[in-house]
């Protein structure tokens, strides 16, 4: 896609644990800095249109109906079959008619996943379709497949999930042309791990990808790899655990600089290291997951979003709206299809 032309993207008004009370806002802050933008909100009209009475207006914002909503705890399947009209599912709808060329969701994750695999199909050669997302390390970031998807996969899977990842980065970080792919792993050691890692190492170890071996989980954070490899599982934990880890020193630092006087003067001081530190370990600063492998653009966000978390999700819609990341990785998967065919 040209710089110049103009996107849209289909927002799911009424996804996530909040629904149009953040989704709202944070399309119209999003807006305000992106001229190049048009953003469709999926949902009941009365519900967004409620949302919208006290906020100002936009002539680049509109309202699609949508009769009904995926709860965050509906299996699927119901989902899928029984919620035709939901906010989810007309989205999607909107990528694969071309209304739209992105869809952003914060609604429940394997209805998100099931439903955008029906509406919109695989790319070819593309077994399944996998969740990336970047996290924070000592190098900037490092992005991470998959987060939740898949929780059995093959070798076959692994490798098509490095192909997709070093397709995507290459696509959307501009410092990064040929980025560095690691297999998450219990070691580093080559007799390390399951047959499936052993076999997709293998694979990886044989391709023309830059492949820098076997990656444990603090490598990461240290940045000893740019894309780090993985099945849905493990992965999701890795997510959560550093979330988790996150919020504890955060907590830990305040609780320590409020402990008296003393402490409270040098928290002042130590103000702007703290708010570095914040911007940068903020989980709010990396939300927005690529669901890779789809015939189209879907962003999942994470169901408790705040404004400022969603805003970011639709950040990364956009980003891999210009960046033709689906055809890049349709194009990388062809590539690569004889390397990864042995599995």
């Amino acid at each position: 896609m040209k710089q110049s032309e103009r996107i849209t993207i289909a927002l799911d008004a009424l996804g996530g644990d909040r629904g149009a009370s953040v989704i709202v806002p944070a399309a119209l802050r999003f807006l305000k800095g992106n001229p190049d933008v048009e953003i469709i909100l999926v949902g009941r009209e009365d519900i967004i249109s409620e949302q919208l009475r006290s906020q100002p207006k936009s002539d680049r914002l509109r309202i699609h109906h949508a009769s009904q909503e995926v709860a965050m705890d509906e299996p699927p399947s119901r989902a899928l079959r029984g919620k035709k009209d939901s906010s989810m599912r007309v989205a999607l709808n909107l990528v694969k008619e071309g209304v739209a060329d992105a869809c952003v969701s914060a609604g429940n994750t394997g209805a998100l996943m099931a439903t955008a695999r029906f509406v919109l199909k695989m790319l070819p050669h593309v077994d399944r379709p996998a969740i990336i997302s970047a996290l924070p390390s000592m190098e900037g970031r490092t992005w991470v497949l998959d987060l939740g998807a898949n929780v059995d996969c093959s070798s076959r899977h692994l490798f098509q999930f490095a192909v997709m990842g070093s397709e995507m980065v290459a696509a959307v970080d501009e410092k990064i042309d040929n980025p560095r792919i690691g297999l998450l792993n219990i070691g580093e050691e080559e007799i390390k791990g399951n047959e499936q890692v052993k076999n997709a190492h293998n694979l990886l170890a044989n391709s023309t990808l830059n492949y820098v071996g076997y990656v444990e989980g603090d490598g990461i954070f240290t940045g000893n790899a740019d894309v780090v490899v993985t099945d849905g599982f493990v992965g999701n934990i890795a997510l959560k655990s550093s979330e988790g880890v996150a919020k504890m020193i955060a907590h830990f630092l305040k609780t320590e600089f409020r402990r008296n006087i003393f402490t409270r003067i040098v928290g002042l001081l130590a103000l702007p290291v703290l708010k570095n530190f914040r911007r940068n370990a903020d989980p709010r600063s990396h939300n927005g997951a690529s669901l890779l492998g789809l015939r189209g653009v879907v962003i999942k966000s994470h169901g408790g979003a705040d404004v400022l978390a969603f805003e970011n999700a639709i950040i990364v819609a956009k980003q891999a709206v210009r960046s033709n990341v689906s055809e890049r990785i349709a194009m990388g998967v062809a590539a690569h299809l004889d390397e990864g065919a042995g599995a």
